[in-house]
């Protein structure tokens, strides 16, 4: 089974609640990978009104074209 997202709200700080095709629904603090962050690429979305500039393209959560990005199945999992 392809999972891919349909909906991801952003709930505040850096949090992101997900809501998948196979109607799992997780919640996602990338607050501690962000802090950890050591590329200036990937630091640079401590920025909150960055963070939340993500869009779902093809069921993926996606910033800045790519830029910064997560494998699915680990957020269906509920980690990154």
């Amino acid at each position: 089974m392809i999972v891919s997202i349909q909906k991801a709200d952003y709930l505040g700080e850096y949090r992101i609640k997900f809501q998948f095709s196979d109607g799992i629904e997780k919640t996602i603090d990338f607050w501690e990978f962000l802090k950890k962050a050591k590329n200036p690429m990937t630091k640079k979305y401590q920025d909150k009104q960055l963070f939340q500039s993500y869009s779902i393209e093809y069921g993926d959560i996606i910033w800045n074209d790519y830029e910064m990005c997560f494998p699915i199945w680990d957020l269906h999992e509920g980690q990154i």
